[in-house]
Formats: structure tokens, C-alpha cells, sequence
């Protein structure tokens, strides 16, 4: 028994030293690009990273990019130049303790509190009386869902918001399954060199990332220590649950126009359960369905693809 308590310890002391003391990798060229062309600004002495740019000229248009966890707004740099040749404003941002932004620690991490980034960031940027587009993909779908219900209600300080498209997010917590997914991508993320990462398991078979990109993802983890927010950031999971009527009432009730882009592979939100319950409740809003390979990750898997999805749908009202 002693020497199996041994074995134990001698395994977990240089795991915990390497959680705690490894340090974080270096930027890629692409990712200090993507860094270096942002800029930041501050919510409650936070420092909240985002990057816009300015594409059609004589168009009004403006689009807000919402990302899922555990990435960042580099999420959405495959899709960034079409969408800019559309759009008269493009803007994305990691959400507080995602990417570049800070990663406060010990902190309660909310949805709640990722939606008022978004109207802070929205005010920040001049475009509070201004309709802007939300795009939102996987934990930025809650977080759109939150500045709905806020729109819907005409909430203080409110964005005014003209459409939503959503993407593969887990909004009903009955077709959502995501613990043996974001258990191993905690341990992973948290750990291991991006080779052996479960990202992997949230792509399509024929749609992997290469090691350059996951080496991308881990890194935006890592910097400034996100790895050790990931328990808190989490608890999403939770605030989904005792919420749904909250914001999936929001998302039944609402008369703006509503656009579902699906990759059908996703493991995590599983198809058909999840694609038909949405158009049982969400009757009002139109669906693109990606081709069957693709998995959780649309925009990174097959952009052209989820950029005429996003642009036929907006073109549509």
C-alpha cells in the first residue's frame, strides 16, 4: 500500500509542478500579428483585448464576432477578410479570461458579466445608438442570448441589435454534452504539448487542425496564465442550466431576425438532437446545415462555406 501511495506522489508532484511553473509558449508569427493589429481597452480595471477593422466604405453595417471557449478572437481570422468586404465595421474580442484579455484570478466568471464586456466594448467603440450584428460561435451563443434578453427587455445601456446568427452552441442543456470533451480538453490544454490535445475530437475527420493551429489555440490559453481559470470559466456549464428559461425564452420570443449556421458532426451538440429541437422551438429562424464532416468548429473547418452561409442569411432582410 506504501509503495503504491509512492508511485502516486512521485507521478503527481512534477504534474503539478508543470501546472503551476511551466512557463507559457511563444506567439507564433500569426498570433502576434493578430496581437499586434488589436488594441484594448478597460472594463471594471480589467484590460479587455479586441480588433476591428474598417471595410466598406458608404455601408453602415457592423458586425460584433462573439468566440467560444476556450479559444479566442482568433477564432475568426479565416473569415475576417470576407466578412470585412462586406462590412463597414468588423470587430471581435476575447471575452474576460479568454486570448489577450486579462485573467483575473480568483474571480466568479459569468456570462452575465461577459455581456456587459460586450456592451462596454460596444461603447467604447461609439456604437451605442448604433444596429449592429451579432455572430457569436459555441459560449459567445450564451453570450449573445444575454444581450438579447437585455435588447428584448430594453434593459439600460442595451445594445441595439439588428440580427443574430449563432453556431454550434450549447444553448439547450438537453442536447448538450460536454463534460468528456472539456474534461480532457482542462487536462490537455492545461498540460500537454498541442500534439496530443482533444481539440482534435471537436474537428471533423477531414477537417483537422494542423499542429501550427493547435499550437495557436494552446498558446492563447496559456498567456498570462489562463490555464488556471479554466475551473471558473466553467461553471458556464451550470449558469446554462439554471438559466434556459432565461435565455432560451429570449432567443423564442425575440422578432429579430435569427440565423442557426450547424456543423452537423459536432460531438457536443449532436445531430439530429440538437439542430431539430432548435427548429421545433426557434420556428422563426432560418438553419444552415454545413456538410457533413463538419464537426464543432465551423468557421475555422470550412469558412467559405460558413461565410455564404452568414452573408445569404444576412442578405435576406
Amino acid at each position: 500500500m506504501k509503495e503504491w501511495w509512492l508511485q502516486v506522489g512521485l507521478l503527481c508532484v512534477p504534474l503539478i509542478a508543470v501546472y503551476l511553473h511551466i512557463p507559457p509558449p511563444q506567439l507564433s508569427p500569426a498570433l502576434q500579428g493578430w496581437r499586434t493589429t488589436g488594441a484594448s481597452f478597460t472594463f471594471k480595471g480589467h484590460s479587455i483585448f479586441y480588433r476591428e477593422s474598417f471595410g466598406v466604405l458608404g455601408s453602415s453595417d457592423v458586425v460584433i464576432l462573439l468566440h467560444g471557449f476556450p479559444t479566442s478572437s482568433y477564432d475568426w481570422h479565416k473569415i475576417w477578410d470576407p466578412l470585412s468586404q462586406r462590412f463597414n465595421r468588423v470587430i471581435a474580442l476575447d471575452f474576460l479570461g479568454f486570448g489577450f484579455s486579462d485573467k483575473p484570478r480568483p474571480h466568479r466568471y459569468s456570462i452575465f458579466e461577459q455581456a456587459s464586456v460586450v456592451e462596454a466594448l460596444a461603447s467604447h467603440l461609439g456604437l451605442s445608438n448604433q444596429r449592429v450584428n451579432l455572430l457569436s460561435h459555441d459560449y459567445g451563443d450564451t453570450v449573445a442570448l444575454e444581450l438579447l434578453y437585455r435588447s428584448n427587455h430594453n434593459k439600460t445601456g442595451h445594445l441595439m441589435i439588428n440580427s443574430v446568427c449563432l453556431s454550434n452552441g450549447g444553448i439547450f442543456p438537453e442536447t448538450y454534452y460536454p463534460s468528456d470533451v472539456n474534461n480532457e480538453l482542462q487536462i490537455t490544454l492545461s498540460y500537454a504539448p498541442p500534439m496530443c490535445c482533444s481539440m482534435r475530437e471537436v474537428f471533423g475527420p477531414y477537417t483537422q487542425p494542423s499542429e501550427a493551429e493547435l499550437w495557436d489555440m494552446w498558446t492563447g490559453l496559456r498567456f498570462s496564465d489562463g490555464n488556471l481559470v479554466l475551473d471558473s470559466i466553467l461553471q458556464y456549464i451550470n449558469q446554462r442550466l439554471k438559466h434556459r428559461e432565461r435565455w432560451v425564452g429570449a432567443l423564442t420570443s425575440t422578432l429579430i431576425p435569427l440565423h442557426m449556421i450547424y456543423g452537423p458532426l459536432d460531438p457536443v451538440n449532436p445531430h439530429p438532437q440538437f439542430i431539430s429541437l432548435y427548429r421545433k422551438l426557434v420556428q422563426r429562424s432560418t438553419v444552415s446545415i454545413l456538410d457533413e464532416h463538419i464537426s464543432h468548429y465551423p468557421q475555422l473547418e470550412d469558412p467559405a462555406g460558413f461565410v455564404n452561409a452568414y452573408l445569404n442569411f444576412f442578405n435576406s432582410f
